[in-house]
């Protein structure tokens, strides 16, 4: 019998529009505008006490919410408006003050039995959710300054070892290195020495005054992988802090050789934001100085905790917080607190090397800060800002040196259990390993993210209805059939984003129009072969059958081609491009499915299996 579909056939088509409702449904439940509150330090907690306060300053200052709860030591604060928000975030960084963050957020309000079956809406992008935008650039002058200072002090280890005896080791302002000797012997000794061990210098001979000296050079290659690594250091570093926040959805990546762009949907407060994510800090192990140590080897720097408290500590650096791969907080068998280091391979070369000759000598911690002032300056009669980066230094603990060192050990001699959980949680995060500065940064509001949803469902809408009426007023039934599938079209696409997560953008959305009018598309090419068929005399199942089968080649051709520019879009394009592709192609998808499998369902539910001798298309 023509035109009735086999079983499996139909349970395919109920079964997939009846998991295509559930899990779109998630996407009819707008989020909570919230507050985020979460502890500063990792031992601070957010408990049911902490909720009281909050709760009970809320009802104070007469600020509507609609729920409070507190899970995992964080809080969770609902309001029942984007102003109630603001105001609520106000009055709670006062009531709990510095020791908390306090963040704002959207909140899920998906029911449960939604979400125990892994049904969520789908994850609204920065233009359509509201957040905070960041670019931000490394400096990678300090960068490979730092790698020059570890060199330093490896190129000196080398010549001790191998006992070539040398004036100086330092620096230049042009990013080299001066090696230099009493004689020309020892200088060409060691140039031998470092080619060997030091594939990557470019080592040339000098002949000062009174010196016989190697300039080095890095090669063009190094440099590139000290910039690389340098931009992935910081954006794991920033990637984790940005997961401190509790944003869903954040974007951390690369752009260009030394920018990072850093986007957090769904977060107005851009000032906790920056606070948080921009904390440029880095660490330093050095020995402290002999006493009877030269003043030209030494710097004196006082400690973070103790005001007036100073140590004498080697210019030489062991390692930075960059080669430390993990740190935990524990306690030692006499019970005091001690942090536990775990180093990469070539920071625990060098940790093991130094402090070889170094036990029951002490081993500072050095908490290096980079920061900025900004001062006005006069260029061609106008005032300028011009910014002035400098750096602070600061002691964080001084412990004694009980053996070698390795990838792995501890440092004790910290004073207290909170000194020893924050610092484990410092090296933890991870240090940047160069500083970032902020080169831009932009608030996208709440009111604004809204506008965009409010546009996009329209457009959607319009766009909609006018094809709906085209079909219904052209093909009549069959245009009711095809208007009903272009519903569970939408309905699948939805459902689609969301099972994948996927993030949608304003191009998204426009990638969503675009595929309402392909979907029809397909269905106009059935409905004109059919009354081709029909026209030429063939009876109305034949051509109903015809109909279908021969338009499916075409449909098949003209939707290939374009999902396959969608798959490309989407793999060479960046946010907006990409965010178009992904509905583009889940659109074509989605359209073929519903074109060729459920309109002919309904056609065949309507008209399959009659004795029909005309039909009205």
């Amino acid at each position: 019998m023509l035109n009735r579909f086999p079983l499996w056939k139909t349970l395919l088509v109920i079964i997939t529009l009846a998991v295509s409702t559930l899990y779109a449904l998630p996407n009819l439940y707008p989020d909570d505008f919230a507050v985020q509150i979460s502890g500063t330090r990792q031992e601070v907690k957010v408990d049911n006490r902490t909720i009281d306060r909050i709760t009970r300053a809320l009802d104070e200052s007469k600020i509507s919410y609609k729920a409070a709860e507190a899970a995992d030591g964080a809080g969770l604060i609902r309001f029942v408006d984007g102003e109630a928000q603001l105001v609520g975030r106000e009055v709670i960084g006062r009531t709990l003050g510095e020791t908390y963050t306090v963040a704002l957020n959207l909140a899920p309000t998906t029911p449960d039995w939604l979400t125990s079956i892994g049904a969520g809406p789908m994850k609204l992008g920065l233009d359509l959710r509201g957040g905070v935008h960041f670019l931000l650039e490394v400096d990678m002058v300090t960068a490979v300054s730092q790698r020059l200072e570890v060199y330093v002090s490896d190129i000196k280890g080398n010549l001790r070892s191998e006992r070539m005896r040398y004036r100086q080791v330092e620096t230049m302002g042009d990013g080299t290195l001066a090696v230099r000797f009493a004689d020309v012997e020892t200088r060409d000794s060691a140039a031998t020495m470092l080619k060997g061990k030091f594939p990557e210098f470019m080592i040339t001979n000098l002949d000062e005054a009174n010196y016989s000296s190697l300039k080095i050079n890095l090669s063009e290659q190094t440099l590139r992988e000290i910039e690389d690594y340098a931009i992935k250091q910081n954006l794991t570093t920033l990637r984790n802090r940005v997961n401190e926040l509790g944003v869903a959805e954040p974007l951390v990546q690369r752009q260009g050789r030394n920018r990072i762009v850093v986007q957090l949907p769904g977060i107005q407060d851009a000032a906790a934001a920056k606070r948080i994510i921009g904390k440029t800090a880095n660490l330093e192990f050095r020995l402290e100085a002999k006493p009877d140590a030269s003043r030209a080897t030494t710097e004196t720097y006082p400690f973070r905790s103790e005001e007036g408290r100073t140590a004498v500590l080697e210019r030489d650096v062991i390692i930075t917080g960059s080669s430390v791969a993990n740190a935990q907080s524990n306690f030692d068998e006499n019970g005091q607190p001690q942090v536990s280091i775990s180093l990469d391979s070539k920071g625990g070369q060098l940790m093991s090397r130094v402090t070889r000759d170094a036990i029951q000598r002490r081993m500072a911690v050095l908490f290096v800060e980079h920061k900025a002032r900004t001062v006005m300056e006069t260029v061609d009669g106008a005032q300028v800002a011009k910014r002035i980066p400098y750096v602070e230094k600061k002691i964080i603990s001084l412990a004694t040196i009980q053996s070698t060192l390795g990838n792995s050990f501890r440092i004790t001699g910290l004073d207290s259990a909170q000194e020893s959980s924050e610092l484990a949680l410092l090296l933890r995060a991870g240090a940047l390993a160069a500083p970032i500065y902020f080169v831009e940064e932009r608030t996208v509001g709440p009111s604004m993210g809204a506008e965009n949803i409010e546009l996009g469902m329209i457009s959607v809408q319009i766009g909609f209805a006018v094809v709906m009426l085209f079909m219904l007023a052209y093909y009549r039934v069959f245009g009711l059939i095809a208007n009903i599938a272009l519903g569970f079209n939408l309905v699948i696409l939805v459902a689609v984003m969301s099972i994948l997560s996927a993030t949608l953008t304003l191009p998204g959305i426009a990638g969503i129009v675009l595929t309402v009018g392909m979907a029809v598309d397909a269905n106009v090419l059935i409905f004109e072969r059919i009354k081709e068929e029909l026209k030429n005399g063939m009876p109305v199942q034949s051509a109903i059958n015809a109909g279908f089968g021969r338009a499916f080649t075409t449909i098949l051709d003209a939707n290939i081609t374009t999902l396959l520019a969608g798959v490309i879009l989407f793999a060479m394009g960046t946010g907006p491009v990409k965010g178009f592709a992904i509905t583009l192609s889940v659109g074509i998808v989605t359209s073929m499915f519903t074109a060729i499998l459920v309109t002919r369902l309904m056609v065949n539910l309507v008209y399959g299996g009659k004795q029909l001798k005309t039909i009205k298309l």
